[in-house]
């Protein structure tokens, strides 16, 4: 009996993947018609993709749309280059910085460290957010270099002090809806991260 309980768990979610192909016209067919094309040719007219392809380029692309859409851009100061060094170091921070985690009171202390590059990513990314999330919310950041990268003090308001620990570092580092408005400062050409 626990065999089959086991078998079921393990097949359930490929019969519900399975299912919902079938039900929104997927199958092996889906990625092709996705992208425009059937296993037969061209989609119908009208058919276009939806993905470009990645986070970073979605990004942009997103940045993109809102600089041409917005008839005030003054293309003379708008830097995508700085966009994308930006979110480079996202990247780099969230993929390849080690964190070593410590409570103090009434909080923690994260040491963010990585090698080469990624140490460099990691000072601009740790003390840009300390500066601009310091106070919201009640939440206090205090950041400093360090040998390897950087740390970061956060203290949370009392009221979501349990909300830290299943947080972590890289929770903490995407509180507030900041980092889209951020993309489109840097776009622009500002500097929000003073």
């Amino acid at each position: 009996m626990i065999r089959v309980l086991i078998l079921v768990a393990c097949l359930a979610p490929f019969a519900v993947r399975a299912q919902s192909a079938h039900d929104h016209g997927g199958g092996a067919n889906a990625p092709a018609m996705r992208h425009g094309m059937s296993m037969d040719g061209p989609a119908a007219p009208g058919a276009a993709p939806l993905q470009p392809g990645q986070a970073p380029i979605a990004a942009i692309q997103e940045i993109v749309g809102l600089l041409e859409a917005d008839p005030a851009t003054d293309w003379s100061k708008v830097n995508i280059d700085a966009l994308r060094r930006h979110l480079v170091d996202m990247s780099a921070v969230t993929l390849s910085a080690d964190v070593k985690t410590e409570s103090v009171e009434g909080g923690a202390r994260f040491t963010v460290t990585g090698a080469g590059p990624v140490r460099e990513s990691i000072r601009r990314m740790v003390t840009a957010h300390a500066a601009t999330m310091n106070g919201v919310d009640g939440w206090r950041f205090e950041a400093a270099e360090v040998e390897g990268g950087a740390t970061l003090v956060v203290r949370p308001a009392a009221k979501d002090a349990a909300k830290l620990p299943g947080l972590g570092f890289f929770g903490v580092m995407t509180r507030g809806m900041h980092h889209q408005e951020h993309h489109l400062m840097i776009a622009r050409g500002g500097n929000p991260h003073r």
